[in-house]
């Protein structure tokens, strides 16, 4: 079963591989099913990985010359 991830939300993507992931951890699975679940569940990490990137990459974008601040250093001035 092909299935297409690319239009999920991060918070989308991240339930689904949590789901995924509580399938995966029953022992009564069969192997060609267990295989299938891990595919997709590679592909969901992959794309959380993906949108997690995308979300740094626009905080770089917003901060001055693209240097960062450590979490502790922001403040609202």
């Amino acid at each position: 079963m092909e299935q297409s991830f690319d239009q999920l939300t991060y918070e989308a993507a991240f339930t689904q591989l949590e789901q995924l992931l509580s399938r995966l951890e029953r022992d009564d699975l069969p192997l060609e099913e267990a295989l299938a679940l891990y595919e997709q569940g590679a592909t969901l990490a992959a794309l959380c990985s993906k949108r997690l990137e995308e979300a740094e990459l626009r905080v770089r974008q917003w901060q001055a010359n693209g240097e960062t601040k450590s979490f502790e250093q922001w403040q609202e001035q």
